[in-house]
């Protein structure tokens, strides 16, 4: 069954709005609206369901009826809680960085639509699907690429004002973009900014997605809107660089020390941010480290990484199933 986290509408000034669903967990993405002087309009990713897409679409034309009709649609990465609403809105042009186009090709919304309809049929990623998104209808998703993609970076003109897209990634993911409105001070980030959860890495380097925060505090803006969690300031942009900079500078020392990725996973935890959601994440964020500080020699496969994540979320305090000595099992590594 699905469940609605249900969606807050924050107006900006200046003709900008955002769309912020509930605590900013798996899958509840935000969204944003552009508002030309001359009514044209551009909206900042789609939701993860039509039926969101459009209960959020209805929320901006209630404030700015110029977004009956949306122009430009922006995907700041491919993500299906930013993707799988594209057929909703019509967009004469939907825009993307070239990375993020390709990676919505290799896996369309379809793999989502039957794997959360049959999660059994597919692994352990239908297991994943299903422990932490399967409140999702995604019986109405649909796969609508970019029909227009970048990299480096775009200016673009909405109705007289102009819109910077500038590709960052890879770091969330390989074809990360902020979409920045220097009038009026904004920038939304994508998820390159969780505000109050973890992110995850799913393509890193970690140290590149250090350097696209800093990029981001170098711009003159006073509102930030992050890819999931509360609208914000440069604040939530540093916090999320400290976070990256702690599981980097913990993680490099586990690998030191000899540890495997799985046992760095556990033992780094949710370094500090423990009063963040979704604390599950760090484990893809050790693997990915592991990965990059090994040259590749460490890739830990996904299907690990995924049930490592679940169990991380029901509480083992080991990567060890069953019974073990190790130093932090306490409860026998059992989840």
């Amino acid at each position: 069954m699905a469940i609605d986290a249900g969606g807050t509408l924050h107006e900006l000034g200046a003709g900008l709005h955002a769309w912020v669903q509930g605590d900013g967990s798996w899958g509840w993405s935000n969204s944003g609206l552009i508002v030309g002087a001359d009514g044209r309009t551009l909206l900042v990713d789609t939701l993860f369901t039509a039926r969101l897409t459009r209960e959020m679409l209805e929320a901006f034309r209630q404030v700015e009826p110029a977004a009956a009709r949306i122009d430009i649609l922006v995907n700041t990465h491919a993500n299906g809680d930013h993707t799988f609403g594209n057929h909703v809105p019509g967009a004469g042009r939907i825009i993307a960085s070239h990375a993020a186009r390709e990676e919505m090709e290799a896996r369309p919304a379809g793999v989502f639509r039957a794997a959360a309809a049959n999660p059994a049929a597919h692994g352990v990623f239908g297991a994943f699907l299903d422990h932490f998104m399967g409140h999702f209808d995604f019986s109405d998703i649909a796969h609508v690429p970019p029909t227009e993609a970048f990299s480096g970076s775009r200016r673009i003109a909405v109705g007289g004002r102009e819109v910077i897209l500038t590709e960052l990634g890879p770091a969330h993911t390989r074809g990360d973009i902020i979409v920045h409105v220097p009038d009026a001070r904004v920038c939304f980030t994508g998820d390159l900014v969780f505000n109050g959860g973890h992110p995850i890495t799913w393509a890193g380097p970690v140290t590149n997605w250090i350097r696209a925060c800093d990029h981001i505090l170098a711009l003159d803006v006073d509102v930030v809107v992050p890819g999931h969690g509360p609208p914000g300031d440069r604040g939530a942009v540093r916090m999320m660089r400290d976070y990256l900079a702690r599981v980097l500078e913990e993680t490099a020392r586990c690998y030191e020390a000899g540890l495997s990725w799985e046992e760095a996973a556990f033992e780094v935890g949710p370094s500090g941010f423990e009063d963040w959601l979704d604390r599950e994440r760090v484990v893809a964020n050790v693997a990915t480290i592991y990965r990059d500080l090994s040259g590749g020699r460490v890739d830990p496969p996904q299907d690990a990484v995924l049930t490592h994540m679940m169990r991380f979320s029901r509480g083992a305090r080991c990567p060890h199933d069953g019974p073990c000595s190790c130093a932090r099992a306490g409860d026998g590594g059992r989840a």
